[in-house]
This record gives C-alpha cells, structure tokens and sequence, in this order.
C-alpha cells in the first residue's frame, strides 16, 4: 500500500501513512533510525539526511503521518508539547502582541505571561467566545490570535472560522492548539486556521508513556519557517518517541470513540448527580457551545469537568475515594485520569488569573480512558456519596 493517499479515509490514514519505509525488509512498521548522522555519498549528495537533530527518518514518518491527518502541508515533531508551543513563539519578534484566552491550559499561560513576556513578547488574555472582546484586544502591534478549544480546563469553546475571519481581515498568523480533541474530532485548517500545535503525549500517542508535540502547517512558507526553528533550537523529539507516537496513532480513531462514549455517559451522571453543582462537556445538551459543538466537531471528545459542591473538603474526600481513577496530570491516555487544576494542572497561573478563567477550588478535570463506562459511573459514584 502506498504511505499517502488522500482518498483514503481517516483511520486507515492513521494506520498506513508513515509505515512502508523499509524496502531492504519489507517490514510493517515502521524501523526506529537510531543513528545520529549519516554518512555522505560524495561532497555534494546524501541520502536526505545528515544529523538527526535537523532530520530524522522515524521522526519524518511520524510528521508525515499527522500532516494527512490534520490536512497541513507539513509537520515537525518536537520533544514536547511546550516545545511545540516554543517553537511558534519563535514566529515573533519582540514588541509583537498575541491575543490569547483567558482560560487556556496552565502550561500555555506561564510560557506567555512569564517567559516570553520577558523576551519582548507581549500577550493580552480575553474571553475567546466573546467576538468584540478579541476586536476589542487588536492592537497595531498584534501579530496572532492563539486558540484553544476545547479550553483546558472548562471546556469552553470558540468560534473557530469567526476568529479565522477576524485574523484574516487583520492580516494576523491564526494558531491553534488541537490537542484537546485531536484530528479525529477536529480539523482546524478546514476552518481557516494557518498552524495547528498538538501535545502528542495526549490522544495522538494515546499510552501515557511518550512527551511529544508537534507543529502543523497549512502553508510551505509557514512550514519551511517551523523547521528553521525547530532545527535552529533543536526541538525535535527523539526517534524512539516518535516510533511510540506512531505506533498510538494507529489505533486514533477506535479510541477516540471509546473515549467519547465513556465521558458522555459520566457527563450524564454527573449532570444529575446532587453532590455535582456543574458539568462542562459540550455534549450535554445544557451545555452553552453545544451547537457550535456539533458545527465545528465531529464529536465531543473524552474530556469532562465538573463543580463539586462542598469546595476542596469535598473534593479531597472523594480523590481518598476513586479506586479506578487514577489522580494524575495529562490527559488522553487509555487509563481514566482526573485531577485538581488548583493545585495541579494549572497551579502555574496565578490565583487571580484562574478565577477570571472561571477555575474554582470546586473544579475537577477528568480524561475518561476507554475502560467499561459502568464501571467508571460506579467508581465515582461511590467517591461522590462515601
């Protein structure tokens, strides 16, 4: 079968682009190229590759992978999802102005609002769902417009083609971080997005035993500049991360579902459950974004927060409780994670800052894995109620 074709549909995309690049063997999976550099043929011709720092063949098989899979022209894979991020930064120059969300992931808002704000970037955090809030926000200098959603950890979500026609009209770069629900549930470039950033240890690799990222472009001029940066910085990831990576990626699509019937099904629980003051996943038909849920996305993704009543006694009570829920950061593995963005997963922002996100001593973030949904209701139920 051929690496690449677009007329194949997405989950067979995931299984074989990428695959056949062993013609010595004719393996089925794809070799991990361990070699640092590579020799040369003469002074004017290699094989394509050099250093593996600048290039890798297990690492080109990966981005060559999620490039089909989001739509883009061309991918590089980095060491981590942050430095995914990182790399993108290193599209602006000091004094450029970036709009963000005011309730993007904890990681995210520390990088903005205390690393690259000292090396000249400037960042303004608004209500993303709120169109004149983000006019509002454009400045002579505004060169981009971030965007995160589903947003971590509320679930909140953006117009995607209205901020697209926003950044358009004002000639700014559109990036946006697609982690949350992956290709399989949304595709950015199809809205107008011009680069999509993923944390890859999250559903793309989908087994909690790989950190990775990865930038994702629609244009190759945009392209060509992300592999200058990630090359000049030396922020690709490493071959055996990518072999994980694609080896995860395979089996995208069959774990998504799963992910996505398990938190429908909490989500509902949890709705009716009188220890529970809110839920937020956008499956729920109460929920504020769920039409432009369903225009947007090709499903609801398996992440689901919630607002425990009784504040953080009730939620300690109920983590000494969880026996198959496992209390952990990150997301997007086959196990159910769930965690405390207080203290854990957004501990990184400020106080004043989490509460303008919405953050609350109430809140609890769940990944739902792909395990028996019965048996996830009945674990929390019993935390909930012990």
């Amino acid at each position: 079968m051929a690496d690449s074709s677009s007329s194949l549909r997405f989950s067979t995309r995931c299984v074989h682009v990428g695959v056949n690049k062993d013609t010595l063997f004719n393996s089925c999976t794809t070799p991990i190229y361990t070699s640092s550099t590579y020799y040369w043929n003469d002074l004017k011709t290699n094989s394509g590759y050099d250093y593996t720092r600048s290039a890798n063949p297990t690492r080109k098989a990966l981005e060559e992978n999620i490039s089909a899979l989001e739509g883009g022209v061309g991918a590089q894979a980095t060491a981590t999802g942050m430095a995914a991020i990182t790399t993108t930064m290193h599209l602006f120059a000091p004094h450029d102005h970036i709009i963000a969300g005011n309730d993007i992931y904890g990681g995210t808002y520390r990088l903005f609002a205390d690393v690259f704000t000292k090396m000249g970037l400037r960042f303004s955090f608004v209500d993303m769902g709120n169109l004149d809030a983000v006019r509002a926000a454009i400045e002579p200098d505004t060169k981009c417009i971030w965007i995160e959603t589903p947003s971590n950890p509320l679930l909140n979500l953006v117009d995607i083609e209205a901020l697209t026609a926003i950044a358009r009209e004002h000639n700014l770069l559109s990036i946006a971080d697609n982690t949350f629900l992956s290709p399989y549930l949304q595709r950015p470039f199809e809205m107008g997005v011009d680069i999509v950033v993923h944390s890859t240890t999250k559903y793309l690799n989908g087994h909690s035993d790989v950190v990775g990222g990865c930038v994702v472009s629609r244009t190759q001029e945009n392209a060509a500049k992300v592999a200058y940066i990630v090359n000049a910085l030396g922020l690709g990831c490493s071959p055996f991360d990518a072999f994980l990576v694609l080896r995860g990626v395979k089996t995208l699509g069959p774990r998504m579902e799963a992910h996505q019937k398990g938190a429908m099904a909490l989500a509902r629980m949890l709705d009716a459950h009188p220890q529970v003051e809110k839920v937020y996943y956008p499956g729920l038909e109460t929920h504020p974004d769920h039409e432009l849920a369903k225009r947007q996305q090709d499903g609801f993704g398996g992440m689901v927060s919630f607002d425990i009543k009784g504040g953080r006694p009730a939620a300690e009570r109920m983590f000494a409780k969880i026996r198959i829920f496992q209390l952990a950061e990150s997301l997007g593995g086959i196990e159910s994670l769930i965690e405390y963005p207080e203290t854990m997963s957004h501990a990184s922002m400020t106080l004043e800052a989490r509460r303008a996100a919405g953050i609350s001593e109430s809140t609890i973030r769940i990944s739902v894995g792909i395990e028996d949904p019965e048996d996830l209701i009945a674990d929390m139920k019993q935390a909930l109620e012990g």
